[in-house]
């Protein structure tokens, strides 16, 4: 089992930034790939970004590409996303994810969810 605790979401104004964290516990985290999703309000849940289990290879979604990087700290089981030049349409519930694999693909648990809420 892995439990998964996100933080860091807020309210922000267009143009700011937010860093969202989530501190994994439970199964060994270091040989687990992450990913964090977000979902809006009306609209389905989609990828933002994925991390390899070492940090080695990141991958981005197209809306996100340059103003979201994605990280891990494999010594303190925690993952971030560091979100630049944020726009109204990024307002969601942000998602942290982790997988049974090293690599991205199927994700096995889920945190609750953190509110990010951009204002233009």
């Amino acid at each position: 089992q892995v439990q998964l605790v996100e933080s860091g979401g807020g309210l922000v104004q267009a143009g700011g930034s937010l860093r969202l964290s989530c501190a994994a516990s439970g199964r060994t985290f270091s040989s687990s790939a992450m990913a964090w999703f977000r979902q809006a309000p009306g609209k389905e849940r989609e990828a933002v970004a994925h991390i390899n289990w070492n940090g080695g290879s990141t991958y981005y979604a197209d809306p996100v590409k340059g103003r979201f990087t994605i990280s891990r700290d494999n010594a303190k089981n925690t993952v971030y996303l560091q979100m630049n030049s944020l726009k109204p349409e990024d307002t969601a519930v942000y998602y942290c994810a982790a997988s049974l694999s090293r690599y991205p693909g199927d994700y096995d648990y889920w945190g609750q969810g953190t509110q990010v809420t951009v204002s233009s």
